[in-house]
C-alpha cells in the first residue's frame, strides 16, 4: 500500500512538472509562443488589464443625447441633438491644480532651462488674467499661482496650447516611472535638453540610451537576452490628452446614475445639470438641504452669498475637491472653471442626418492628420528638445483613401467647399481655425452655463481667469472592466460620504 501511495505520488508529480513546463501554443499554427526554439514569437502571458493612471476615474461608456438639454436662451443652437455614442474612457478626477502646473514648470526649468529657457517661458500661465479696469484684483495676480493657500485650486490663465503640451509631458513621466517600478529604468535627475525620457522615442529606439540609466530589458525570446519594453507588452499607457467634447459631455451627465437598474437601459430623467433635478441647490432632506451644489456667480454681484452663511464659500476659483462629486466620481463638471477639450469650435455640431449617421461613434472635430518623419532609413527623426518630429499630411497624399480624402478636416461640412458656411475671420465673425472649445462654466458664470450641452469657445493662443483644464486618456481593451464584464472596473459609487459642501 506504501509502495502504490508513493507511486501515486511520483506520477502526479511527473504531470504537474510536465503541465508547468508546456508552452503555451498558437491556435492558428501550433508552434509554441515565448519560445526561442520556434522562432521567439511573443504572447504577454500575465497582462491584467489597462492599469488606472494617477488622478484619472475610469468611465464606462455608452450612448447617450449629445446636445442642449437646457432652454437656449442665448438663441445660438450650436448643439443640435443628437444620439451618440462614446467609447470607454478615463477623465482626470479634478481638474489640474496649481501645485500640478508648478511642477510641470519646475521639470522643464530643469531639463530646459540652460539650453532651451524659452520653452520654460512659453509654459508659464497669464497671471495678468486677473487684472481688471475698475476691480482691485492684484494680490490675485501675485498669489493665486504660487502661494501654498491656492496649491490645490484650478491652475488658470493656461492656453489650449499650453494643456496641450503639459498633456504631453505627463504622458512621459507616468510612463517613466512606470518603468522605474517594475525595475527597467533608474532615477535619472540629470536628464537635460533633448536626453530625457520622452515615450515616443523610447518606444521607436531613437533616445540617447546612454543618457537614460537603464536597468535591465525584458527578456527577448528571439536572442536569448534581453530587450527595451515595447507598447505591446502592456506597461506603458496611453498618451493622456484633452478630452473630446463628446466625452466631457457624457462624463459631465453621468447618465450611469438615472439608470432603472443595472439589468435594464432605461434612464429614468433626463440631466440639465450634472446632478437631478432642475436645480442648482441640494434638495434631499438634512443638513445640507437647500446649498448651492456648483462654484458659480448667482446674480449681480453675488459671487458666494452672505457673510456667516456662503454658499459656495470662493468668491473665485474653489479647491478642485470641493462640493459632491458626480456620478462617475468627477468633481466640478459644473462651475468652478470652465475648461478646455480638444474640438475646433463650429457653430453647426452636425448639418444632415447623413452626417450624424456617419459620424455618430466617438464624434470628433480637431484632426489633422500627421505623420513621422522619416530619414533616409526610415528612421524616425528627434526635434532639440527629444520628441519625434511630425509633419501634416498633405491632400495628395490620402488622395486614394476611401475612409477620408484630406489631410485637414477642421471644416469638414462646415466651412469647406461642400458646406455653405464660410467662416470669414475678423469680418464677419470671430470663428477661426484656433477656435477651440470650452465647456462646463465657472466661478463668473450663470447657472445657464453649467449644462453640460451648452458651448463656447476661445482662441487656442489666449486663456483666461476662469479658464482651466483636465485630462482624459484612451481605454483599451473590454470597455466594461479588465475581466472583461460590464460594470467591473467602470461602476463608481456616488460618494455622498465624503460630500464636501462648501
Amino acid at each position: 500500500m506504501r509502495l502504490l501511495n508513493c507511486s501515486i505520488l511520483f506520477l502526479v508529480t511527473v504531470l504537474l512538472l510536465s503541465s508547468c513546463g508546456k508552452k503555451e501554443q498558437s491556435a492558428t499554427t501550433g508552434w509554441n509562443y515565448n519560445d526561442q526554439k520556434y522562432g521567439g514569437f511573443e504572447k504577454v502571458t500575465d497582462y491584467e488589464g489597462q492599469i488606472t493612471g494617477p488622478n484619472l476615474v475610469p468611465v464606462e461608456g455608452g450612448t447617450f443625447v449629445m446636445g442642449v438639454t437646457e432652454q437656449d436662451v442665448t438663441y445660438d443652437w450650436n448643439n443640435i441633438p443628437r444620439r451618440v455614442t462614446v467609447s470607454s474612457f478615463y477623465m482626470d478626477e479634478t481638474e489640474v491644480a496649481n501645485i500640478d502646473y508648478r511642477e510641470y514648470l519646475y521639470w522643464l526649468k530643469r531639463v530646459f532651462g540652460e539650453s532651451y529657457p524659452e520653452v520654460y517661458l512659453d509654459a508659464l500661465p497669464d497671471t495678468l488674467v486677473w487684472r481688471e479696469e475698475l476691480a482691485y484684483n492684484e494680490p490675485m495676480m501675485e498669489t493665486y499661482f504660487r502661494h501654498p493657500s491656492f496649491d490645490t485650486y484650478p491652475v488658470v490663465g493656461v492656453n489650449w496650447l499650453q494643456a496641450t503640451r503639459y498633456c504631453q509631458w505627463r504622458t512621459d513621466r507616468v510612463n517613466e516611472y512606470l518603468l522605474i517600478e517594475k525595475g527597467i529604468l533608474n532615477p535619472n535627475v540629470e536628464q537635460v535638453d533633448e536626453a530625457n525620457f520622452n515615450t515616443e522615442a523610447y518606444l521607436a529606439g531613437v533616445y540617447e540610451e546612454s543618457a537614460i540609466n537603464v536597468r535591465k530589458g525584458m527578456k527577448d525570446y528571439q536572442t536569448g537576452g534581453e530587450r527595451q519594453v515595447r507598447f505591446e507588452d502592456g506597461i506603458l499607457l496611453p498618451a493622456y490628452r484633452l478630452p473630446t467634447e463628446a466625452e466631457w459631455e457624457y462624463a459631465a451627465l453621468g447618465l450611469q446614475g438615472n439608470m432603472a437598474s443595472e439589468q435594464d437601459e432605461r434612464i429614468t430623467d433626463r440631466r440639465i445639470y450634472p446632478w437631478d433635478g432642475n436645480s442648482v441647490r441640494y434638495q434631499q432632506r438634512n443638513k445640507y438641504q437647500g446649498r448651492i451644489l456648483a462654484n458659480f456667480k448667482r446674480g449681480y454681484g453675488d459671487y458666494m452669498g452672505m457673510a456667516g452663511n456662503l454658499n459656495d464659500n470662493a468668491s473665485g476659483p474653489a479647491e478642485v475637491r470641493s462640493f459632491i462629486p458626480n456620478d462617475f466620481g468627477l468633481y466640478h463638471m459644473a462651475g468652478n472653471v470652465n475648461e478646455w477639450v480638444a474640438d475646433i469650435y463650429r457653430p453647426l455640431t452636425s448639418q444632415t442626418l447623413r452626417d450624424v449617421e456617419n459620424h455618430d461613434l466617438n464624434p470628433y472635430r480637431g484632426g489633422r492628420f500627421q505623420d513621422k518623419v522619416l530619414d533616409d532609413e526610415g528612421k524616425p527623426q528627434l526635434d532639440s528638445l527629444g520628441r519625434l518630429e511630425y509633419r501634416y499630411l498633405e491632400a495628395d497624399e490620402v488622395s486614394d483613401r476611401e475612409n477620408y480624402k484630406t489631410g485637414d478636416v477642421f471644416n469638414f461640412r462646415d466651412g469647406d467647399k461642400q458646406s455653405s458656411a464660410f467662416y470669414d475671420y475678423g469680418k464677419h465673425t470671430l470663428i477661426s481655425d484656433k477656435a477651440r472649445v470650452i465647456k462646463g462654466g465657472s466661478w463668473s458664470d450663470r447657472a445657464y452655463w453649467l449644462s453640460p450641452g451648452t458651448r463656447r469657445f476661445k482662441d487656442e493662443d489666449r486663456s483666461d481667469r476662469d479658464l482651466g483644464f483636465r485630462c482624459a486618456m484612451t481605454r483599451t481593451g473590454a470597455p466594461g472592466g479588465n475581466d472583461g464584464s460590464s460594470g467591473n472596473q467602470f461602476k463608481v459609487k456616488k460618494k455622498g460620504k465624503k460630500t464636501r459642501l462648501k
